[in-house]
């Protein structure tokens, strides 16, 4: 059994944040595997790569050089010797991320850089599939959700502190339609593992997530 905590769930649930406070108090790395598919997204982006032509991103993914640094609870991802950083973040790149984590042949190529990236390290690893797909013997799995309005709510504050004022309405029709495309595809679907406690963050402190995830580890 790998000395991972994996934790899943939907868009705007609190992972990232939750993964980083938990690996914290841990000492333990935190891998994001979703910042990956943004990188390849973002890289797509810059690179004129057509979303729609799913070998065009397989070919990408499997081409760029993906390097991992971690630096106590903080992950440096390099990609093609690029730091990525809030460039990943950008709303044209969130609108286009669901085709690439959609697209079997870029998961294909970044699954086992996943697992690779991840051996040993004691890590907090966030994202879709990790419990069930990346990492289906991780020691502690977690599933994070929060009602569709509360993880709106979430991601439009993220995005006004990055200076992006985006009307709630469509930031909740883009996680909705982000929603309804990772529990659709075939590959690695949203899911929550069998063994999976899941942990509903509405209306709930993040500090208050973070140490009952501390507690159930």
């Amino acid at each position: 059994m790998e000395d991972v905590i994996a934790i899943d769930g939907p868009a705007g649930a609190g992972k990232s944040t939750v993964a980083r406070l938990l690996a914290a108090r841990l000492s333990y790395a935190r891998l994001d595997t979703g910042a990956m598919y943004r990188g390849v997204a973002y890289l797509a982006l810059k690179r004129g790569v057509d979303f729609q032509n799913p070998a065009a991103l397989a070919a990408l993914a499997a081409a760029v050089r993906i390097e991992v640094a971690f630096r106590g609870a903080e992950m440096e991802l390099r990609m093609d010797g690029e730091i990525l950083n809030d460039q990943i973040r950008a709303p044209e790149v969130s609108e286009r991320v669901k085709a690439v984590a959609a697209c079997e042949g870029v998961r294909t190529v970044l699954v086992p850089a996943q697992r690779r990236l991840g051996a040993g390290h004691r890590v907090v690893c966030e994202g879709r599939d990790i419990g069930t797909v990346v990492f289906p013997d991780a020691r502690k799995k977690f599933y994070l959700t929060a009602s569709l309005e509360e993880r709106a709510r979430r991601r439009a504050s993220e995005l006004r502190g990055r200076g992006v004022d985006q009307p709630l309405d469509d930031v909740r029709a883009s996680i909705r339609e982000r929603d309804a495309m990772d529990a659709a595809r075939r590959m690695g679907p949203l899911v929550v593992a069998p063994d999976a406690v899941v942990i509903d963050s509405t209306g709930v402190p993040i500090e208050q997530v973070v140490e009952t995830l501390h507690r159930l580890c």
